[in-house]
């Protein structure tokens, strides 16, 4: 006679205590973060230690001190309002990146620069507006397409592909994969290899992606008119990611339009499913998310935000916030960073968005340096 099989008595509140992200949620709100802001410390001191520090944790690439190859593929070709011209830069050795340029079709100049960052989407074509997946029309109607939005208020758009999405995508043979049934865009099917691989190296997709920005810094600096003193950089979700750390980390950043990604990380991505390229290994160890508006020197920062965006819930997004500001306020910049809230959801917020920032760089007097 087979004996019944065991029955293990345990009932759904002890589960909960069985599970892994029990102790994690403990340890992130008791994270140490050694370095988070302290309006009673030395901000000129603090800073300097919160900027080097993420550059530590960002794990990026060596910089070499050549200037980087730039290369225009093709004609300008005009699009109406605009031009556009295709060029590739070299990153690192035998690293290019893809990208597009976009230039007002009457404008003289030297220009102010934009760099267009996408989120997680299937590429920077949909910063240009265009659709190549049947997925991107949904992007598209999140006012995604940024890169036209700047073009349009008289930016030089540079459109920049970054590592893991689009152009840049995982070009790892099917046999390679278990994720083939996945949606074009998901998390397994673009980013997670790069992400983890990159871990396997010392290095972190999230730095070697503010890696590309510092170099398309290098670039913008040997085209043709383009202003190299007045470089900002846009970018929604993953993408705003990226702009926050790149302009904590490059000075010549004057402008910066953080979108769909600014929370504390216990209520976002200490919380919430996000994608494997937005963690940074050690973090807690030494701040939170908003603590790194003070590694920021030279940058304005619009912050914008849906109130109803399910990854970074409001409260969240509010306090995290109110932290940016002090610390803005301390540095003797209290007017450096501002709010723009849209009514929605995970997206992009174009008419408070711009107002905003463009309120915000039109003040007469020049942000610290």
């Amino acid at each position: 006679m087979t004996a019944a099989p065991h029955r293990f008595e345990f009932t759904e509140v002890r589960k909960e205590e069985f599970g892994s992200q029990a102790l994690h949620r403990r340890l992130i709100a008791s994270a140490p973060r050694r370095l988070a802001f302290d309006e009673q410390a030395s901000c000129r001191g603090w800073a300097t230690k919160v900027r080097d520090k993420l550059t530590e944790l960002l794990r990026m690439p060596e910089r070499s001190s050549a200037q980087p190859s730039v290369e225009m593929l093709g004609d300008r070709k005009n699009m109406g309002d605009h031009v556009a011209q295709d060029l590739v830069f070299e990153s690192e050795p035998g690293v290019l990146v893809p990208c597009r340029l976009l230039l007002p079709a009457k404008a003289a100049g030297p220009l102010p620069v934009m760099i267009c960052l996408q989120g997680h989407t299937t590429g920077m074509h949909i910063s240009l507006g265009e659709v190549v997946h049947a997925r991107d029309v949904e992007d598209l109607g999140g006012d995604r397409d940024f890169a036209l939005q700047a073009v349009r208020r008289g930016y030089a758009a540079l459109a920049m592909e970054q590592r893991a999405f689009g152009l840049r995508s995982d070009g790892r043979p099917d046999c390679c994969r278990r994720t083939l049934d996945l949606e074009v865009n998901d998390d397994n099917h673009t980013c997670k290899h790069t992400a983890m691989t990159a871990l396997l190296l010392g290095r972190t997709l999230l730095g070697e992606r503010v890696f590309d920005v510092i170099r398309a810094c290098d670039a913008v600096a040997q085209i043709e008119d383009l202003d190299a003193g007045r470089i900002n950089v846009m970018g929604n979700s993953g993408g705003g990611t990226v702009a926050w750390y790149a302009a904590a980390v490059e000075p010549r950043i004057k402008g910066a339009i953080v979108a769909s990604c600014f929370c504390t990380v216990e209520r976002s991505i200490g919380a919430i499913d996000h994608c494997t390229d937005n963690y940074l290994p050690g973090m807690l160890q030494w701040f939170d998310f908003a603590d790194i508006a003070g590694a920021i020197e030279t940058a304005r920062v619009a912050v914008v935000m849906g109130r109803h965006d399910p990854l970074f819930p409001h409260d969240g997004v509010d306090e995290a916030f109110e932290h940016a500001r002090k610390i803005f306020a301390a540095q003797g910049r209290p007017g450096d960073i501002v709010f723009a809230q849209g009514e929605g959801g995970h997206r992009f917020y174009e008419g408070v968005g711009w107002q905003a920032f463009e309120a915000l760089m039109a003040r007469s007097d020049t942000p610290a340096s």
